[in-house]
């Protein structure tokens, strides 16, 4: 299929002009090199100054200690609200602090890279020939490129790569479609003064950002988040998103799962906004009393100053609501938050819960945590909340317990795939396989082979599933040789930060959730590494009932070092599993 747009060097009315390569891009805009290290530490300022080398390779193609630049740490999954009606409903699309851009976008491919037009992203190309595509989608369902089915090996080696057979850490280039994304929005005037957040739930394979033209950043891991803090990009009026998508990329060795190949912006887009001191991520826990008839509910919160001078003696307030949205407490648990100017402070509290009723797949109940931030003069700044089952899952002689009672999982492997949509999946595609997993009398499904849209962990902890949660992790096609040695003797350059990343940033968002079946004591984490090694932030759970793997508990914050920035792969359990 033909590029659906000129190119810009046969455009008469543009005027002449040097081509030039991201890299020189990066390079000549310290606005942008700015945002990417945006309340960053020195070390991560250092680690986007050196991406900005004009003599490096694409991150996409052989940079695998590459894989994100200027995104924001992981969290739970959360939205702020206006007040604690809309909390206790926790719609997240019917908060004022969002704006969906889902929906009709404009869409040019390209079958490789070196065909793709370098300029799309300018504000002053005229992209009115270009042909539309429903966002979220694949674009395969769409007229473009073509589904491929695989199990061990790589979708790029063989005919589908037109005999090219790329090598780890190389990405293919002969066939390596690439999609470019489009669209105008406008930022309400009442988001002036407060940051704004860009959020992708999921993008196949990698892709880059821009707004207004200005490069924000780049993401590899399909299938977990990733989230942009957009504020300095933005301008009064309508401002334009341009997004870059690659269907393969030097990520993709570790993206080998069984299971039809699709590609494009597959899940939900939105922007967010929140005060300039925001709580950026917390984490809801709920051990039982040995006897398994007390509970408690621990929090632990993480509040950061985006906007810096902005430090002081902040609080966190978390009330807990039964179903019927009565308070469990007298009054919040509240928590003392002494925030340094620009920085970020976590604390954590508990509280026992009077005569619990507890989550299971048989008796699904959520009560609701409301939690809401008070600057130092006492007055609430932002308010979230999360669904909370208060259930333990643990493994004792042998047997895997919820509640303190055995548990018989009957399950099914689940892919996220729809016979018209692929895997751009609806909420009610989503409650229609609920609906028959219950009528089969099952109780339990593993998200093969990858963390699953967020809706999903929501929707079990809603009905009762217990979710054994997956990462994006898995390489059989090259799995005799990584991990291994190279030739010489070494160990292959495989960065461990890499991999850890994207276990790790599986767990932030669903953490909380009763349905992911985690057992309650973690395993160890690993010792921070330096080099490539991504930030990894505290993880955020709640309920959820889901099972992740052992490796996916929570992370020890690690330094960034050079060439790393804010990156990580793979999902552990979100909301509506359990931790």
């Amino acid at each position: 299929m033909p590029h659906p747009h000129v190119s810009s060097m046969d455009r008469p009315d543009r005027p002449p002009r040097v081509v030039v390569s991201r890299r020189r891009l990066l390079e000549g805009s310290a606005a942008v090199l700015g945002a990417l290290a945006l309340s960053a530490p020195a070390a991560d300022r250092r680690a986007a100054a050196a991406e900005a080398a004009p003599e490096a390779a694409p991150e996409w193609n052989g940079r695998i200690d590459v894989f994100r630049l200027g995104t924001e740490p992981p969290h739970t999954t959360l939205m702020p609200y206006a007040d604690l009606a809309q909390a206790l409903a926790a719609d997240r699309t019917r908060s004022p602090y969002r704006i969906g851009l889902d929906g009709t976008w404009k869409f040019a491919y390209a079958d490789r890279p070196d065909d793709r037009d370098p300029d799309f992203h300018r504000t002053d190309l005229d992209d009115s020939a270009w042909d539309t595509v429903p966002v979220p989608s694949v674009w395969q369902l769409h007229g473009y490129d073509r589904p491929i089915y695989l199990n061990i090996t790589y979708p790029y080696w063989g005919p589908n790569g037109h005999g090219e057979n790329p090598q780890p850490p190389a990405a293919p280039t002969r066939h390596n479609p690439v999609g470019q994304y489009r669209r105008t929005f406008t930022v309400p005037a009442n988001w002036a003064g407060r940051r704004t957040f860009l959020h992708f739930e999921g993008v196949k394979s990698a892709h880059y950002v821009w707004i207004n033209g200005r490069l924000v950043g780049y993401h590899e891991d399909s299938c977990t988040p990733a989230e942009y803090d957009i504020t300095d990009h933005l301008k009064p009026g309508t401002n334009q998103i341009a997004v870059e998508v690659y269907r393969y990329s030097d990520g993709d060795w570790l993206e080998d799962q069984d299971m039809i190949r699709l590609s494009g912006i597959f899940r939900s887009v939105h922007l967010f906004s929140t005060p300039a001191v925001h709580l950026r991520d917390f984490k809801l826990d709920t051990p039982l009393g040995a006897d398994h008839t007390t509970a408690e509910l621990a929090v632990t919160a993480s509040v950061r100053d985006y906007a810096g001078g902005s430090g002081g003696r902040y609080t966190v307030d978390t009330m807990l609501y039964d179903a019927d949205g009565h308070p469990v407490w007298s009054r919040p648990l509240r928590q003392t938050v002494d925030l340094d100017s620009g920085g970020e402070t976590t604390v954590r509290a508990a509280r026992a819960v009077p005569s619990p009723r507890l989550w299971s797949a048989e008796d699904p109940y959520l009560h609701t945590a409301v939690l809401r931030l008070r600057d130092p003069a006492g007055k609430v700044i932002e308010t979230l909340s999360h669904r909370v089952g208060l259930r333990e899952f643990v493994i004792e002689d042998g047997l895997m317990r919820i509640n303190g009672r055995p548990v018989s999982f009957r399950g099914t492997n689940r892919h996220e795939m729809h016979p018209a949509r692929g895997t751009a999946l609806t909420r009610a595609d989503m409650v229609e396989d609920i609906r028959i997993i219950k009528r089969l009398n099952m109780n339990s499904v593993r998200t093969s082979h990858y963390p699953n849209n967020p809706q999903w962990y929501e929707l079990a902890d809603e009905y009762g599933l217990y979710l054994v949660d997956e990462t994006n992790l898995e390489t059989h096609g090259i799995r005799a040789e990584y991990p291994g040695t190279t030739p010489t003797g070494r160990p292959p350059a495989w960065p461990v930060p890499r991999t850890w990343s994207t276990a790790t940033r599986t767990t932030p968002r669903s953490s909380s959730g009763p349905s992911a079946t985690r057992p309650a004591a973690a395993a160890p984490s690993p010792p921070c590494t330096t080099g490539s090694a991504p930030t990894t932030p505290p993880a955020s759970s709640s309920t959820r009932a889901t099972t992740a793997p052992a490796s996916a508990t929570s992370a020890p914050r690690c330094t960034t070092a050079p060439n790393a920035s804010n990156s990580a792969r793979r999902t552990p359990p979100t909301p509506g599993r359990t931790s």
